[in-house]
């Protein structure tokens, strides 16, 4: 059985972080924020036009992120205690389908790019087209874009996860928000993806959350993508959509992915949807921009490597969501990171508070039950006498003993330069910016710099490569070769790796 999920948000913040981001190029005040506003309200009109026209052709049920779990029971979504804004989603969750049954390679792939570019309808009409051939559940767009607020508003705020499969992949599929205000939840959402779909305006190119998103894709280790080149039926004069794709291409190898070799395709998600809508058996060769959307997904297919999954180390998950299960316990979600967790395991909780020891009596995926959960997937663990106080986002769930949290590191970390989107002046020592860890994100002190000869600095400038010693001012589940975002007044400022543990 499905889940049948009703959601009452009250929430503007998507997640339990706390800073308001923006475009890597600009405050929330700016023009091309203040634009990117008023696109996305005039656009929401059309979205929610087309998401009414879905409605009675689609019954598939969809509320992010109660997706990944089926425990009966009435589940509260919990929030960070230091958050300032605060999520309460009232889901009712039914019985789930059964076992997952793994037939296929498993990869987690999302939407990225611009807000208004089409992400969330290229999602839908994934999954639309996907299922004419029995590989997805189809998604309505409104299922997809889940919150009220986001419906109202026509923009993404949380990453919200939708499943599908192609003859070759079973696909775990992340669509990431695009509106300058959110940018920071997408990455959690590029953290767990081995791939991405770049989703560009073939009639606008490539905008502020473009750069900052292929940006953000490069600094949490997102390792490849494809290009997905909308709105073609919006661009009359072919030779304008070409220079879109040259464009695109010097973008992306600004940031240095391989922009020469990256698939690119152009098509419309609008009109291959539409006609999905009006005829959801269209196979292939049926529709050329229905076709479009098959292309794509060869292209992902042959493009995107299946991960080496890291799964003979030590468990590891980071919590992204918290659901409190009457008479049952506490879910934690999140993509396991490392290792694997099967029903019976006991595991630490680590970071932000006091580590805990619990026991993990179910594990769950995309509405199924699973005996044994592995690197890579994204799964709801049910915990035995945690209560929803306990754990908050941006914790860890992990092996006993194989992680601790600490304060203080040394880290190597690179300083982007004004043309990248990071500061436009130089910091000194005791500079105190939000460090990104995994989901959460922590303000930290920048105790000491150092040059590369291990001599120390007073000023860093944009652009620098230096050594330098963070105080965290809460303990975090960190350790050596971790990397991180350094994020300051809605901006990303610098990554780094933790070089050395020193409390």
């Amino acid at each position: 059985m499905a889940i049948t999920a009703t959601a009452t948000a009250t929430a503007t913040a998507a997640t339990s972080t706390k800073l308001p981001l923006t475009s890597s190029s600009s405050s929330i005040s700016s023009p091309s924020a203040t634009s990117s506003l008023s696109v996305s309200n005039g656009a929401s009109r059309t979205k929610r036009a087309l998401a009414s026209k879905a409605a009675p052709l689609l019954s598939s049920s969809f509320t992010n992120p109660s997706s990944i779990f089926w425990w009966s029971a009435t589940a509260t979504t919990t929030t960070s205690a230091e958050t300032t804004r605060r999520s309460h989603r009232s889901l009712t969750v039914r019985a789930a389908r059964g076992k997952f049954e793994r037939k296929k390679p498993h990869v987690n792939i999302g939407t990225i790019g611009h807000v208004d570019h089409g992400k969330t309808t290229l999602t839908a009409a994934l999954t639309m087209a996907l299922a004419a051939v029995g590989n997805s559940a189809p998604k309505k767009y409104d299922e997809i874009d889940a919150a009220p607020e986001e419906r109202a508003r026509g923009i993404t705020i949380n990453t919200a996860h939708v499943e599908y499969e192609t003859e070759k992949r079973h696909y775990a599929h992340v669509d990431c928000p695009g509106h300058a205000d959110y940018v920071k939840n997408m990455i959690t959402g590029a953290a767990q993806m081995d791939g991405a779909i770049l989703v560009v305006s073939g009639a606008d190119g490539p905008m502020p959350q473009t750069k900052e998103h292929i940006l953000l894709a490069k600094q949490v280790g997102v390792p490849n993508m494809v290009v997905f080149l909308n709105k073609q039926d919006q661009v009359d004069d072919e030779e304008l959509l070409q220079l879109v794709e040259l464009e695109v291409r010097e973008l992306l190898s600004s940031y240095e992915f391989p922009g020469d070799d990256i698939p690119i395709i152009s098509g419309s998600a609008l009109l291959a949807l539409e006609a999905l809508m009006a005829n959801p058996s269209i196979k292939r060769g049926e529709n050329q921009w229905v076709d479009k959307i098959y292309e794509l997904m060869d292209s992902v297919d042959n493009y995107i490597p299946i991960p080496q999954r890291q799964t003979d180390l030590p468990f590891l998950l980071a919590v992204e969501d918290v659901f409190s299960i009457t008479g049952r316990g506490t879910v934690a979600t999140g993509r396991i990171e490392r290792g694997s967790i099967k029903i019976g395991d006991t595991v630490d909780l680590v970071g932000l508070k006091e580590t805990r020891n619990t026991t993990v009596t179910s594990v769950e995926m995309f509405q199924k039950i699973l005996d044994e959960a592995y690197a890579g997937e994204n799964v709801g663990l049910l915990l035995r006498g945690i209560q929803k106080t306990d754990i908050q986002r941006g914790m860890v769930l992990a092996k006993p003993g194989t992680i601790t949290p600490h304060t203080k590191f040394v880290a190597i970390v690179y300083v982007l330069k004004k043309d990248e989107g990071g500061r436009h002046s130089p910091f000194f020592a005791g500079y105190k910016p939000q460090f990104y860890m995994r989901t959460t994100d922590v303000t930290g002190k920048v105790a000491q710099i150092m040059n590369d000869k291990d001599e120390e600095s007073k000023m860093v400038m944009p652009g620098d490569r230096v050594k330098m010693v963070v105080e965290l001012i809460m303990p975090v589940a960190c350790e050596q070769g971790m990397r991180f975002a350094i994020r300051e007044g809605g901006k990303t400022v610098g990554a780094g790796v933790i070089q050395s543990i020193i409390e």
